[in-house]
């Protein structure tokens, strides 16, 4: 008698055989667009050549700004300022830390 109580408790019914609910939610995500924040604020404090890396942190946080209130067009234009602002204050300051190199070996010698 114990042996069919366990086969009914093992083949039963699933339980919680009522209806089954779904939710769908929709998450709305914002399109993915560098604004380049992080480098600009490297290069502010790293390689502030002629303040061209501040002033690619100001482009920067105005592109977070255009996103924000999706003004797609213009965070696209201030991303692509601050980017190159970044190019040139890193190229700039690698060339002056390699002349500052250069000057400190030959002054060494």
């Amino acid at each position: 008698m114990i042996k069919e109580e366990h086969e009914v408790a093992i083949t039963g019914a699933p339980q919680g055989s009522g209806p089954v609910m779904s939710t769908v939610i929709d998450i709305q995500t914002e399109p993915v667009m560098p604004d380049h924040i992080i480098w600009s604020l490297f290069n502010s404090i790293y390689f502030n050549v002629c303040c061209l890396g501040l002033v690619a942190f100001a482009y920067s946080v105005k592109s977070r700004d255009r996103k924000r209130v999706r003004d797609m067009v213009g965070a696209q234009e201030y991303a692509s300022t601050a980017k190159k602002l970044n190019i040139a204050a890193l190229v700039l300051g690698l060339i002056v830390v390699i002349i500052l190199i250069i000057i400190q070996a030959t002054v060494r010698q």
